[in-house]
């Protein structure tokens, strides 16, 4: 259990059922919860380690509640919108767990000022607190029912929410007018690229792989070709029908506010793995990650064909099995 949780529970804190757990990831152990209980979880590898566990998982919530306990987001706009959702779906208790370096103090601060709230308890560097919903009070916290940022929908949360990716755009203007008839974005996001990809000479089937449910939402909105098929995967472990002519990708580098390299290097993994003996990956990543290594042992021809101060694109072909 999540220690902040499990203090609040031993201190009186009581919750009823239906009971609904919005964005937990792997570092909560909810292993005390209800199996019965349902698990909000956008992101595809944590979905899978909930379902896994025997919980009810799904990447939107679908039914009311009673009561509903939220772990905080990065993003303030998405940790408010989820909170307005909440309220909507739940009768009883709304329960905020969260990091200080995920902004609680501020949201705490700014819930008091709407309603009364109970606790707060604070341990592990963060707080967790509790109100009754009250829908009426944060109906102004709602997301926008159309985000479009250069022409594309995003949503509160999603990475480049609220613009096109310099480095997805770098990547773009590296890439050749011709990079095959079958191609894949791994982590694609909200499509920016794949869009791009279209216009592609020869180009007939486009696979938009992207482990955002929310993200993927938008991508459809965005990428709208009957030569795509969307996959909601993790995009380290997912499998192409078919040998790829190129894969493009702007892999993510953390999944919390550490950087974590093996992500990156997952992803070039599994772009070799995808393609074709003749296959090709156009890759783009921040300057200072260390990827050459992982390029190198994948690929036997790999060079850094541009780049700044910030980011470097990679073109790497022949891969090695």
């Amino acid at each position: 259990m999540s220690p902040r949780l499990d203090l609040a529970l031993n201190s009186g804190l009581a919750l009823s059922q239906p009971l609904t757990v919005i964005g937990p990831t792997p570092t909560h152990d909810l292993s005390a919860m209800p199996r019965d209980a349902q698990v909000v979880q956008s992101f595809k590898p944590f979905h899978d380690h909930f379902e896994a566990q025997g919980f009810d998982v799904t990447p939107e919530a679908r039914h009311a509640c009673q009561d509903a306990v939220i772990f905080l987001p990065r993003a303030k706009s998405l940790a408010r919108s989820l909170v307005q959702q909440a309220c909507l779906r739940a009768e009883g208790l709304i329960v905020v767990d969260g990091a200080k370096t995920d902004g609680v103090d501020s949201l705490l601060k700014d819930i008091r000022k709407r309603v009364p709230v109970e606790g707060p308890i604070s341990k592990a560097h963060g707080k967790i607190f509790w109100f009754t919903s009250d829908p009426a009070a944060f109906a102004d916290w709602a997301a926008p029912k159309s985000q479009v940022v250069d022409g594309f929908k995003t949503a509160p949360g999603v990475f480049s929410a609220d613009g096109v990716d310099p480095a997805s755009a770098l990547l773009l203007d590296a890439l050749p007018a011709k990079l095959g008839a079958r191609v894949a974005d791994l982590g694609a996001g909200w499509g920016f690229l794949s869009a791009n990809l279209l216009q592609k000479q020869g180009l007939r089937s486009l696979y938009l792989v992207e482990a955002d449910h929310i993200a993927l939402t938008c991508a459809k909105t965005n990428v709208t070709d009957e030569t795509v098929s969307f996959h909601w995967a993790d995009a380290v472990t997912w499998r192409a029908p078919e040998g790829l002519d190129a894969v493009v990708m702007n892999p993510p580098f953390h999944t919390s506010r550490s950087a974590d390299p093996a992500l990156g290097q997952g992803f070039i993994q599994s772009a070799a793995r995808n393609l074709a003996k003749h296959g090709e990956l156009w890759m783009v990543a921040n300057r200072h990650l260390p990827y050459e290594t992982t390029l190198n042992d994948t690929f036997a021809r790999v060079e850094e064909v541009t780049g700044d101060n910030r980011f470097k694109v990679f073109h790497a072909s022949r891969p090695r099995r």
